[in-house]
């Protein structure tokens, strides 16, 4: 029954010796084993089961991802004296596990010499530039149609071209250089601006400088349309001109030609005989009476007046 026990008891020492021997690894994950303190064979980088000295080693993991670097936002002196507002962040990686572990040992150690090298790295190269060059995010040039051009010329602006991603680059490249020389085991993959803001008294001036610009723009749009609806309203104009023109010439020479067919005709029946004759002019005589005569008319004949021969040879 001693014996049983004795063997149980082996059999659970050896799992748990065997249990303590080995540590796994996956895929996001490095390390390295040290014994007593001190950092023991290589860093241990492949995936898979990797064995230890139970008790007496000790596995320290490390992310082998990409971390995270946020910077504290701070305000930054331009080279024209003014401040602006500087939030950044960037990629970074453990590169070297033994290296990290024997400088730094946690990420935060890590984080803490980012932001002393970092935040240096941007504040010693901003003060290179003008506020306006570290606003623009891009050395694209402005697109300006020939109105923007004359006004600019004629106010003698100069359009400065953003170094945002110059200021990048340069902190990118001297911060990997750094790492390597201060052998932290660690490296920035990538850097980048998060945001870029004015301080309250630059933002007002920017702010009245927008409102003027937009109304600049706003006026010459309006005049750009004012004279574009007066070309419009002279050319209807002088379309309804030559419209009323042709339609008027048209008229007239379709009344010419009916005067002329009515007077043809007159003259036709007038020559036709003795009594069209006569019928015709009495005709035409009632109706020089009813457009000659009215109750307010007035008109004094004497008697053998040719006017009044049909009334009086009314019986």
């Amino acid at each position: 029954m001693k014996f049983k026990g004795f063997i149980l008891f082996l059999m659970i020492l050896g799992i748990f010796l065997g249990a303590n021997s080995i540590f796994i690894l996956d895929e996001t994950e490095q390390a390295i084993v040290t014994q007593f303190g001190e950092p023991k064979g290589g860093p241990h980088t492949t995936a898979g089961i990797n064995l230890k000295i139970p008790f007496i080693q000790v596995v320290h993991k490390f992310d082998k991802r990409l971390l995270s670097w946020d910077g504290a936002p701070q305000e930054v002196p331009t080279q024209d004296k003014k401040f602006i507002h500087i939030d950044t962040f960037a990629r970074w990686k453990i590169v070297d596990p033994l290296a990290f572990y024997k400088a730094l040992k946690t990420e935060n150690s890590a984080h803490s010499r980012l932001d002393d090298l970092l935040d240096g790295l941007v504040r010693d190269e901003i003060v290179r530039y003008s506020m306006s060059e570290i606003v623009k995010s891009s050395d694209r040039e402005m697109v300006v149609d020939e109105f923007d051009q004359a006004q600019a010329d004629m106010n003698q602006e100069v359009v400065e071209v953003g170094k945002r991603q110059e200021i990048e680059k340069f902190v990118l490249e001297n911060s990997v250089k750094k790492l390597e020389e201060l052998q932290l085991g660690i490296s920035v993959i990538d850097f980048r601006f998060k945001r870029v803001k004015y301080n309250n008294e630059v933002r007002l001036k920017v702010f009245d400088r927008m409102i003027s610009e937009q109304k600049r723009i706003a006026e010459k749009y309006r005049a750009i349309g004012e004279g574009e609806k007066q070309r419009i309203m002279g050319a209807t104009t002088q379309k309804i001109k030559e419209i009323m023109s042709g339609s008027y010439k048209e008229s007239q020479t379709i009344k010419g030609q009916a005067d002329a067919r009515a007077i043809q005709i007159y003259a036709d029946a007038y020559n036709k005989s003795t009594e069209s004759r006569d019928f015709y002019q009495f005709m035409r005589t009632l109706q020089a009476y009813s457009e000659a005569l009215d109750s307010n008319s007035t008109i004094i004949f004497s008697t053998d007046n040719e006017f009044l021969k049909y009334l009086n040879t009314v019986k």
